[in-house]
């Protein structure tokens, strides 16, 4: 029965049936734009929710455990109002849901193997959007999705890593093409869980994130037969492990070095779900043919400019590629923090227009997503194929659920950041986001040398 459902790994590393890559990356990326159109759903709503009703007063009491959760929350950041109390429990929820995949690689790697991880993970997550129908279990179905996405993403991605052999030049576009299929339903999440919420009800987006992660589990299983085989999960029953060379714990120790540096640098990319809602909410004008849209769009405007970044940025570094050298994951990585540091500058401009009681342009928020975009492009799939290409084979679900270690301590800072708009200007709000990517990006710079001697050393010979 297995040899008949299983396909072989000479088939499986001669398929070129996706695009010229093995089909099971088209199952993959197929699961992974459900997942996230089931994350992005539930993002698209939380910080309007929280802050629009589930925060305010005649609903709050109703949420099981809230009083002492809000009590702890406190303790650390002071009284806070609705809207600031909102957005620190978006960048916990944001932050948090990063950091479990560390644990979920650990689980995969030691005890149960990725598959079983993945569905596990992907079962909770389901659980987790249907219970967000409901305001007393808002605390519980938070704790679901943030254990299933732990389980689930950091060994979903692993496994597109585990489709390519070493020196596989395919291996090089496999993520950025990963990262083009999430950023397809990214643009859909909020135009269909968005508009039901606002329009409709809340618990009508919340439900139909539900569906999406149903959709995303019936496709994993499907095109299982096509995914790389399940390794062997290491006991001390079957013998030693495998230990890390010298060369392997002089990376490890410098890529776990390196996420405060990418947090910085990813922190105006991630404030798009938070404030800039919020801002744009108050100083945007979304009134477009004689019909107001949901703010919420903003986020599909965001995510079909990361899609084109990523397109862009293919066609540019193969054009690039033709003439000269092309710069090694490092280089990119610079290059698209100097233009994250840009984009708040345009917020910043948007929110001088609008200082005098008329509210600005969209043509701000679309230039600002030109920027932004195009320079994420060059910083988020780069950096996750640095990670995946460098981690120890030992440890390489592990490893990915490390590198979105930088994205939790991104969204940790955005919540806090994002309770500063009640107190600053929209102009100096803007230019803090542009401070902090600025210093990151100057780091990268300064440490460029070195860094791509070490991750890359051909690329510098």
């Amino acid at each position: 029965m297995r040899v008949a459902t299983v396909i072989s790994e000479e088939v499986r590393q001669a398929d070129t049936a996706f695009f010229g890559h093995p089909r099971g990356l088209g199952w993959l990326s197929s699961t992974e734009v459900w997942e996230r159109f089931s994350y992005y759903g539930m993002q698209a709503l939380l910080v309007l929710y929280l802050t629009h009703r589930l925060l305010l007063p005649g609903h709050v009491e109703h949420v099981a455990g809230f009083g002492p959760f809000r009590a702890a929350l406190e303790s650390v950041y002071g009284p806070m109002t609705p809207q600031a109390l909102g957005s620190v429990i978006f960048g916990l929820y944001a932050g948090l849901v990063w950091m479990t995949p560390i644990l979920g690689g650990l689980l995969a790697d030691r005890v149960t193997g990725r598959t079983v991880a993945i569905l596990t993970g992907g079962s909770l997550m389901t659980l987790g959007h249907f219970l967000m129908a409901f305001e007393q279990s808002f605390l519980v179905a938070l704790t679901c999705l943030l254990v299933g996405v732990g389980c689930f993403k950091g060994n979903l991605a692993s496994q597109v890593g585990s489709l390519y052999r070493p020196g596989d030049p395919r291996a090089a576009s496999a993520f950025q093409i990963y990262y083009l299929g999430i950023q397809i339903a990214v643009v859909v999440t909020p135009l269909v869980c968005g508009t039901l919420g606002e329009v409709y009800g809340w618990h009508w987006g919340f439900g139909a994130a539900g569906v999406g992660m149903v959709i995303g589990m019936a496709i994993y299983l499907s095109g299982r037969r096509w995914l790389p085989p399940e390794a062997p999960v290491r006991t001390a029953a079957a013998g030693p492990r495998e230990r890390f060379t010298t060369g392997d714990v002089r990376r490890v120790a410098v890529l776990v070095a390196l996420l405060p540096v990418l947090a910085l640098l990813q922190v105006g990319s991630f404030q798009v779900a938070n404030a800039y809602v919020i801002w744009g909410e108050a100083n945007l004008q979304l009134t477009v043919l004689g019909m107001r849209i949901p703010v919420t769009w903003l986020q599909s405007l965001d995510a079909l400019g990361s899609g084109g970044g990523i397109v862009l940025s293919l066609i540019f570094w193969r054009w690039w590629a033709a003439r000269r050298v092309e710069p090694d994951e490092i280089s990119k990585v610079a290059f698209g923090g100097v233009l994250v540091a840009l984009s708040p500058l345009v917020l910043a401009g948007a929110s001088l227009a609008a200082a005098g009681g008329h509210r600005a342009s969209l043509l701000w928020a679309v230039l600002f997503e030109a920027v932004l975009n195009i320079a994420w492009a060059n910083v988020g799939p780069v950096a996750l194929g640095l990670y995946a290409r460098s981690a120890p084979k030992a440890a390489a679900s592990t490893m990915i659920g490390v590198f979105y270690l930088h994205i939790f301590l991104a969204n940790m800072m955005v919540g806090w950041l994002g309770g500063l708009l009640e107190k600053m200007s929209g102009v100096n709000f803007w230019l803090l986001h542009v401070a902090i990517a600025g210093t990151a990006a100057a780091v990268l710079i300064v440490l460029r040398g070195p860094l791509s001697r070490l991750f890359a050393p051909k690329a510098v010979e």
